[in-house]
Order: structure tokens, then sequence, then C-alpha cells
């Protein structure tokens, strides 16, 4: 049987906070465990909405609430006291925009298709929900709870999501934070749209399905939409608090007198209050609009507080259950199923960081609402903030770039916007490749030759480089290298070409000199190869396709670019044996530059720097263990430059190529061996 994997999640509150969370994270592969206070972990009150950002993250869990009633939102109308109209809005026109459409349900069914996901067949270990279950303590650095019927259950963390009376937000804030009324209540209650309809002084109000309306005066307002099918009216009255009686610790399920309601909006449009006369006087509840003051801190070490437990919203902007929606969506990317356990209380400040900005803005908006008026050209600029959001996209990126913050040392190459760049010296998690290299292969054909040093000058970069001592003679190499069962090709290989120098040194400002090979040109038939080792090392890499004729005893190289062939190397009669050519250089230098961006800035590098290459730190990573070596009885090559037709973007390397003086062969060999270094050890020469 295979080890247990995931976290123990334990969530107090089955409302829609929990229910999201527990559905989200039990898909990562957590093991979750609900604890709700009531008996039958119903949630109350009447419809709300879910805009294109909380139903977008709903269909990331696979929650469809059309399945469940809700009725998507098509015109929104906006009258004043005497019904007069102030604004129109076709959603249906405007809502192209957005992926995932804006839908108005009742809690009741929203709560009953996050609940079926949460612990129905699907995705990962079904959660397991307990009802009627009061804590009495949380243990928050054990993530366990005790219930006040003495019953304990310990997991790996545990979510507050009891709601804006939370008793979890006490382990959190001090107790003297709490919810407060923010001066207004109100009623709410369902009314049949099908007995609207049969009025016909109101009918045309709510014939077009998913029509959203209010009523609005100075700290008034009446707010009709549909839900269930577009069967049921939903009417929400928001009015001052000094109007009604209302108990702020009571809860959603107050009731009130239908004569109240009239009489708290008897100023009101006619036809509004001829709806409101439609009300079944036993369904009418009352309930105040609490604010709160923002926490500054939702987590304490493996507790964290979600929805309104962290956060409770006014009902202005219709995202009170979207952020709780979204808050349980951003805890399951940020704690993804193979998440070791100790790191879940950073995990949690984490998931406080990604939200809070988002919610606390938000949390803004509403109380705006509430308290003066919101011009059309703002109220746009709101929504676009609130519905254009996708937390799935958001949270993904924040954890990538998170977790890359954690190794500074990541290479970056074009295109960065996707992420650090896998290639010779890091991997796709950005860890540093070495072992995995010992076991590559590589195939080495030379041929050192002397040749002139005058001409060679020519090709050094400046005049920091240079020949030691007196001569008109210098040695160089033309090695061809073929590499294979590289790591970070995924077993691959490739091959290069270059040119290569001995004897150079470079001089620094300070005096100091520092002697090796000089590398000026380096073939390669990868472009892989060619972008990494340019803008990680400043490697003057160029693209050329290189074929290689591996014989017994022979071997040959053609190089060229696009069926035009500017060289060949050939090494014949190859016998085993050893070499007699000049020791290995201990160091090798190329010269890194980089233009600057602009046509006036034509000329002038962004950076231009010697780069210095250390064999003996690049075998204390990688020895390399040779396993044969051939000599050759003769060895040739030759470099056509060609012409600026055949050879458009390499005839002015080439030709300069073809022009390098062999005075004498001085021995041709294949080498081939195990062992490849990755040039981490490449440093920058200090000036």
């Amino acid at each position: 049987m295979d080890p247990p994997t995931g976290l123990s999640i334990l969530i107090v509150g089955a409302g829609i906070a929990g229910l999201a969370a527990a559905t989200a994270l039990r898909q990562q592969g957590h093991q979750v465990e609900v604890f709700e206070r009531s008996r039958l972990a119903e949630e109350v009150g009447a419809a709300i909405h879910l805009t294109p950002n909380a139903n977008g993250a709903l269909k990331r869990i696979g929650v469809d609430t059309r399945k469940y009633g809700a009725v998507k939102t098509e015109k929104y109308r906006e009258y004043d006291i005497n019904g007069r109209a102030n604004h129109s809005m076709d959603v249906a026109e405007i809502s192209q925009k957005w992926q995932h459409e804006w839908l108005l349900i009742h809690r009741a069914h929203l709560h009953d298709a996050l609940k079926d996901k949460a612990i129905g067949a699907g995705k990962g270990k079904p959660a397991v929900l307990h009802t009627s279950c009061k804590i009495a303590e949380v243990d928050v650095h054990n993530a366990s709870i005790t219930l006040e019927d003495g019953k304990s259950f310990h997991g790996d963390l545990v979510l507050g999501a009891d709601g804006v009376h939370a008793f979890t937000r006490r382990y959190v804030a001090d107790e003297s934070v709490k919810p407060f009324s923010s001066g207004s209540n109100a009623f709410r209650f369902l009314i049949p749209r099908q007995v609207v309809l049969d009025d016909p002084e109101v009918a045309d109000l709510v014939e077009v399905d998913g029509t959203c309306q209010t009523w609005r005066h100075f700290d008034k307002r009446i707010v009709v939409y549909p839900c269930v099918n577009n069967t049921m009216l939903n009417l929400v009255c928001i009015h001052p608090d000094n109007l009604t009686s209302v108990g702020i610790n009571q809860g959603w399920d107050q009731g009130v007198s239908k004569e109240t309601l009239k009489e708290t909006f008897k100023e009101f449009d006619p036809r509004a209050l001829r709806i409101l006369d439609k009300a079944d006087p036993e369904s009418i509840r009352i309930f105040p609009l609490l604010d709160m003051e923002n926490l500054p801190e939702w987590t304490n070490d493996r507790l964290a507080l979600v929805g309104d437990a962290a956060h409770p919203f006014l009902p202005y902007r219709a995202s009170g259950g979207a952020m709780a929606i979204e808050d349980g969506l951003c805890l399951s990317i940020l704690l993804p199923g193979d998440i070791k356990k100790d790191d879940v209380p950073a995990r949690l400040k984490l998931y406080e960081e990604a939200r809070q900005e988002r919610v606390f803005n938000i949390l803004q908006y509403t109380r705006d609402s509430a308290t003066r008026p919101v011009g059309a050209e703002e109220s746009a600029r709101v929504f676009a903030y609130i519905f254009d959001h996708d937390e799935w996209d958001y949270s993904t990126e924040f954890l990538r770039r998170h977790l890359r913050a954690q190794n500074p040392q990541l290479y970056y190459r074009q295109p960065t916007v996707f992420g650090p760049m896998p290639g010779p010296r890091q991997d796709f998690r950005g860890r540093d490749r070495v072992a995995a290299s010992v076991k590559s292969t590589f195939r080495t054909a030379s041929i050192q030759f002397k040749t002139s040093r005058t001409y060679l000058k020519n090709l050094l970069p400046n005049t920091s480089y240079s020949f030691p001592g007196s001569g008109s003679v210098a040695h160089a190499t033309l090695s061809q290298t073929t590499l294979d069962g590289m790591d970070w090709l995924a077993g691959g290989g490739y091959n290069h070409l270059g040119l290569y120098i001995h004897g150079v040194q470079h001089k620094g400002a300070g005096g100091q000199i520092t002697e090796g090979l000089y590398l000026p040109v380096l073939f390669e038939d990868l472009t892989d190869a060619i972008i990494s080792g340019r803008e990680e090392l400043g490697f003057p890499k160029v693209y050329s396709d290189i074929d290689i004729d591996n014989r017994r005893d022979s071997y040959a190289v053609t190089a060229g670019w696009r069926g035009a062939v500017w060289g060949r190397m050939s090494l014949t009669g190859l016998k085993e044996g050893q070499t007699s050519g000049s020791p290995q250089p201990s160091k090798m230098f190329v010269h890194r530059y980089m233009p600057s961006v602009g046509m006036e800035h034509r000329g002038t590098p962004e950076a231009e720097y010697p780069v210095v290459i250390d064999f003996a730190e690049e075998s204390k990573t990688v020895p390399t263990k040779i396993t044969r070596v051939l000599t050759a009885e003769k060895a040739t090559f030759e470099i056509d430059g060609l012409d600026w037709k055949r050879l458009p973007t390499l005839h002015h390397i080439i030709s300069r190529l073809a022009e390098v003086p062999v005075y004498e062969v001085l021995e041709g060999k294949v080498v081939e061996g195990e062992g490849v270094a990755n040039v981490s050890s490449a440093r920058r020469l200090h000036l």
C-alpha cells in the first residue's frame, strides 16, 4: 500500500467559505474534515451574486451552479425613489468581455452545490462532514481542535471558516476585534416571480429573465433580482439601523413584521412598494449589516481564517461570497498535495500576503458604496477590478514567484516572463545540475597546428589580450566535440566546433595576469545550447550545421549553413595511442559583448568584459574519465569563405577563419570519455 499523501486539514464551519476550501483542498490530495455547528449544515439566507470571478473560481473546482438553479444576469436597472430610471445596463452584451457568466443563485442551492462537491465522489478523498459540533478550543501550534463534548481532532492545519462571529478569530486577533453595525439593517425575503408577473401594474419590471433592479435614495435601497431558475425573486431592502430594531449577534434569521417593512420604505415608488406588498409576512427576515476593522493578520502558526471569519463584507459589491470562494482556491494552490508539513505555517502566511491587498481594496469599495454616491466611471473601474480577476491564475503565479525568490541565483534568459530557464546549469525546478553530468559522454576530434601569431592577434578583442614573449608563431586548435547523454537535454546531445588559440594572456587594469586558451568563436548545431552559452556565460556562439562521419579508422566533419558547406576536417589512419601534444591549459577565456538596444546606441555595448573558465574547478564537480584515445596518421582541415549570398550571417566570420594560415599540423586525435562539465566555473574577470 502506498503511504498516505497530503495534509490532514480541519475546517471549522461548513458555510460557503468552509465548503469551497474543503472542495479545493481535497482535490489537491489532502484529507479534509469539516466541523459544522448546526445540525444539518444548511446555509441560511436568501440569494447571492456569483460574479464572473466567483463563477470562474467555482468552475475551477468543478462546481456548475447552473445545475442548481443559478440564473444568468441579463440586465441591470437602477431607479430613484420616485421610479425614474437613473441607469440601465445590458449585462448580456457587456458580459462578452468576461470568460465566465455573472450568475444569481439561492444561497441554500449554492451551499448544496458546494457540499455535494466536497463530500461526494470525485477527485481526491471526499471530505468528512461532522455536524452539531461546537468548538471549545483550538491549538494553533499543534493544529488540533477540541469540541464542547470533549472530543479532540488533530491535523496539520486548521482553517477558521466560522463566519462573521467566528470563534476561531480570537486565536488570531485580540478579542476586542468584533463586528459592529455599519449603520444599516436589511430586510430579506423571497417571493414567487409569477405573483409579480400576474400583476399588470408591475409585470413589466420582471418580464425579462435575469433582470436585477435597484431603487435608491440616499441611505435606503430596494434590490430585486431572480434566482431558482428565474422562478423566485430575491429582495433585499437596506435602510438606516435606527429605523428598525435588530440583534447584532443574532444572525440572519430574525423575524420582523410586514408593516415595519412597508413603513420603512413608505416614501418609495409605488410600484416598488407594490412588489414589497406581495411578501409572505412569515417569510420576512431582518439582519444587521456588519462591518469590522481590517485584520492585519489572518493566520497564527497552523491556523488561518477564511471568508467572513477574516473579512466580513457589506453587501454592496456582491463580493462577500466571492472572496470566500477565492480564499479557498488560493489556499489550494499554495498548499499542493506534496507540500511538507513543516512548510505549512509559512504557506499560510503566504496566503495572507496573496489575498489581503485585493480583499482590503474591495472592502473599501463596499464601504464607499454604502456611504456615498458612486459615479458610472468609478463604478466601471471597480467592476473591472473585481470581475476581471482569476484567482487560480493569480495564486499560481504568486506561488511561482515566491518559490523563485527562495533561490536568488536562478538563471533567467529571454523570455523571462515564463520563469527561470532550464539548461545545462539548472533543471526545470531551479536546482543545480552537477552529478547528472557525470555519465554524459563526449567525443572530441581536434587538430592542433602552428600558425601566425600576427594574424591571431587580430582575433583578440582588445589590447588587454596578448601573446607573452616574442616570436611570430602561435599554436591553435580546431576542435569538434559531440556530446551525448546530456541530462539537461533529456539524454540527447549536440555538436560544437571551435577555434582555440593557445598561450593568450589577459592583463587587468591592476596589472594582474591570467593565462589560458582564448576562444574567438564556437559553432553549435543546437540553438538551446547557443542561447544558454551566450546569455549565461558570454560565449561567442553561433549556429552552424555540423555533420559527422565516424568510421573505424577515420573521422570526418562537415560544417555548413543551409546546404552551403564552409568547412571540412579529416582525420585518417586512426590508431589507439597516446597524444604527443602540449599539456592541457588550466584556463580558457571568452569575451562577453552585449550590444545596446536602439539604433542611436549602435556601437556602444550594454556590457563588455572577459570571462574566464577554470578547468581545474570544473573537474572538481564533474571529473572527466577518458575511455579511448585515437591518434591520426594524417589530419587536415579546409575552410571556404564562400560569399555573402551563400553565408549571409556567417561570411564575416568564416572569411576570416579561411585566412588563418597553417604552418604545420602538430597533432590530430580523437578522444572519447565520460563526464561533461557544465561550465559553472565561468566567472567575470575583473578588469
